[in-house]
């Protein structure tokens, strides 16, 4: 393999760095210890302080005043392989630290206010270390991506109603090795804050049946001569190439419904949540589709002890690109040969898992304190796709193959006044 056909697999890789931990897409499933714990649930159910991260009108959930403070232990382990190799190089990214803190706060029986601070995405690939026949080696990056949100909520009667300004902060660095000389390139940290909002609403029955609805809104980040770069090296081999591409990674849009009924002694709730990547700058220039998000999940109460579990199911964004003719560009926006998508969106975004099972627990040790567990756990996804020789168009069958699989540890203590 001559050294333009490893610059373009070495920054394509680097490029897609940024979805190597991605559960519903890039996102993480379930935002908070109980939600998580529940399948990523949250729409329609009462979470406390946790609400404040699920759905801004269930703030209203809370007592008096709510403090919760959380972590996740998050270890993907991500496998490529590229141009044909039958060797796989493993990402020695493989195990990250997601904060989490949520407040919430009745100030009387109609009106509620909170705070969010949170990190929605944490990823990166690491193959710096992979053997050179896997033709991933000598690549390095991270994304990592901060919500500050501040909820409003008011209630009256079963009915609550919820709004969220949101600050997201973001950073990205992609580095690569395009000569295999140990020496990586890149630009370091490009990072970037932006705004963007929330909104739920809630109805809860006499009879302990609750129906809630959220959106968010798309956040923009532009990431400075990261994308860009790492595209001009990607697309330098191709006829007509390099081709350009603009720094934007933007966050989706979202909308959500839920169902909850809950009583003293069990809770089943349910979430149906619609992710627009295609109408996002950078994911949907990948070609990335729509996400439907199903999840479910069910509690029972014994005393002190709360017994948790859920299931959470999304169709991958990502669909294998059969076409691989070159088609140009047209403006800013790379019309890029089918087969260097499918590098993009396998090896690259791999944001191909699908099926998640959950589970935890919380104990309330008293009215003032209680702490809670969850375990994600997604079994192995294997996927592969045809690639092109950027040299002479030849097509490679199954030449991108990628293997992705996860388990997350989230624990939570929480204080009420």
């Amino acid at each position: 393999m001559n050294r333009k056909i490893k610059l373009a697999v070495v920054a394509a890789l680097a490029l897609g760095a940024t979805s190597a931990f991605a559960t519903n897409g890039t996102n993480l499933v379930g935002l908070g210890t109980k939600s998580r714990a529940l399948g990523g649930t949250g729409v329609a159910v009462g979470l406390g302080a946790e609400s404040a991260l699920a759905n801004p009108a269930l703030i209203t959930s809370t007592k008096n005043t709510e403090v919760s403070f959380a972590g996740t232990l998050f270890m993907p382990d991500v496998k490529s392989s590229n141009m044909g190799m039958a060797d796989q190089g493993q990402s020695a990214s493989d195990m990250n630290v997601i904060p989490e803190v949520a407040i919430s706060h009745k100030i009387n029986d109609n009106l509620y206010i909170g705070v969010g601070i949170f990190g929605s995405a944490g990823m990166g690939v690491d193959y710096r270390d992979a053997a050179p026949q896997t033709a991933v080696t000598g690549m390095s990056s991270n994304l990592m991506m901060m919500k500050f949100s501040t909820p409003i909520a008011i209630k009256t009667g079963g009915l609550s109603i919820g709004v969220a300004p949101v600050l997201q902060y973001g950073q990205l660095d992609i580095a690569y090795d395009t000569n295999q000389d140990g020496k990586l390139e890149g630009n370091g940290v490009s990072q970037d804050f932006n705004f963007g909002y929330e909104a739920g609403v809630a109805y809860t029955t006499n009879y302990g049946l609750t129906v809630g609805s959220i959106y968010k809104s798309a956040i923009d980040m532009t990431y400075n001569k990261q994308l860009s770069k790492a595209m001009d090296a990607f697309t330098a081999s191709i006829p007509g190439g390099p081709f350009p591409m603009a720094d934007n990674l933007e966050q989706p849009a979202e909308i959500g419904v839920g169902v909850a009924y809950e009583n003293k002694h069990i809770l089943l709730t349910a979430d149906y949540r619609n992710v627009k990547w295609s109408e996002t700058k950078g994911y949907g220039d990948f070609g990335w589709n729509d996400q439907d998000v199903l999840a479910v999940g069910a509690a029972v109460n014994i005393k002190n002890l709360t017994l948790r579990a859920g299931y959470n199911h999304a169709t991958s964004p990502i669909v294998p690109n059969e076409n691989l003719a070159l088609a140009g560009n047209a403006g800013d926006v790379p019309k890029m040969m089918g087969g260097l998508m499918n590098t993009l969106n396998l090896a690259l975004f791999p944001a191909t898992v699908e099926t998640h099972y959950t589970g935890g627990f919380g104990y309330k040790f008293s009215e003032a304190v209680s702490a809670d567990v969850a375990v994600t756990y997604v079994p192995e996804t294997t996927l592969s796709a045809d690639i092109h020789n950027p040299m002479n168009g030849s097509v490679i069958p199954d030449g991108i193959k990628t293997t992705h699989s996860q388990l997350g540890v989230t624990g939570a203590i929480n204080f009420n006044f």
